[in-house]
Parts: C-alpha cells; sequence; structure tokens
C-alpha cells in the first residue's frame, strides 16, 4: 500500500471520527434539552396548584396576607429565558414560601381538617417528588454533557464548535427540608 492509501484511510478515519463525536454532543444537548422539559412541566404544575392553595387557606388566613402576597408574587416572578441558576434560587425562594403557608397552616386546625386543604397539599407534596425526580434526570443529563464537553478528545470538538458546559439545577425542595417524623 502506497503512502496516499494511508493517508486517504487515516483521513477517513479522522473524518468518521469527527462526525461520531460531533453526533454525540447533539444527542446528549437534546437529551438535556429533553431533561429541562421535564423540569419545566413540573414547575408549571407546582405553580397552577399556588392559586388554590392561596384560596384554601385566604379565608383562614387573613391575618397573614403578607404572607400570601408574597407567595402571589414569587410564583409570577419567573422568566423561562433566565438562567438555570436562577430559575433554581427562585424556586428555591418558592419553596420556602409554600413551606411557610404550610407551617403556618398547623396553626388552624378547621384549616387543616379540611379535604380540599388537604388534598391540595398531597397534590403539592406529590409535585414537589416530581420535580425532585425530573430534577436528578436533568443533572445525570448535564453531568454526562459535561463530561463530554470537558473529556479529551471530545474537548477539541466542543472547543470547535464552541459548546459549553452546561448549569446544574439545584432547588431546596420543601421536602428535601422535611425531617421524618418519629414516635416513641
Amino acid at each position: 500500500m502506497n503512502i496516499f492509501g494511508v493517508v486517504l484511510i487515516l483521513l477517513i478515519v479522522i473524518a468518521a471520527w469527527l462526525i461520531w463525536t460531533y453526533n454525540q454532543f447533539i444527542r446528549h444537548k437534546n437529551n438535556v434539552r429533553e431533561a429541562w422539559s421535564g423540569i419545566d412541566v413540573q414547575l408549571k404544575r407546582r405553580h397552577n396548584l399556588i392559586p388554590n392553595v392561596i384560596e384554601a387557606v385566604k379565608g383562614y388566613m387573613g391575618h397573614e396576607q403578607g404572607t400570601l402576597d408574597s407567595l402571589t408574587r414569587l410564583r409570577t416572578g419567573t422568566d423561562t429565558g433566565e438562567s438555570v441558576s436562577k430559575i433554581a434560587q427562585h424556586e428555591s425562594n418558592l419553596s420556602r414560601a409554600i413551606g411557610g403557608i404550610l407551617a403556618v397552616a398547623e396553626g388552624y386546625p378547621d384549616l387543616k381538617a379540611n379535604a380540599g386543604f388537604l388534598d391540595l397539599q398531597q397534590k403539592l407534596h406529590e409535585t414537589e417528588e416530581q420535580v425532585q425526580l425530573a430534577r436528578r434526570y436533568y443533572n445525570g443529563t448535564v453531568r454526562n454533557w459535561n463530561v463530554l464537553v470537558e473529556s479529551f478528545p471530545s474537548n477539541l470538538i466542543a472547543g470547535i464548535f464552541r459548546f459549553q458546559l452546561a448549569e446544574f439545577f439545584e432547588i431546596e425542595l420543601a421536602t428535601e427540608r422535611t425531617l421524618p417524623k418519629v414516635d416513641f
């Protein structure tokens, strides 16, 4: 085999590797987008429950109007065009506000006995669990993306096409702060 044949085979192998690596980036990028969509769906579900929670507690907690107004402002304060870290910070603040409302509701026995409120509280808890699952999936896809961006030799392709590291979605949910009940 002459030198021309060796060079041709080498160029074909390099081109195939470039195409394969680029397609890996596209696959991982789409996985990150899909995972973010899962988080977005659950956050919207949670945001849609908040007005119902506010309405359920409003009659019982009239003197807690400031807390309710704060929760309403936080619900409408996020922009989908913001960075992942800003959305995560906003959602953490929203989680703390929801936790505050639920903690205050503990002081109202009539409210705690209200079937509608209990149903909303259960739906909110389930939604927060779904947010947590979606967050774990998203962070796993981000981890895979970031490994691809930073690892040699794929980092060469990342540099050529300006693929950047993705941000993890770190949020503090009320379900993560709740200590388990221990009865003696």
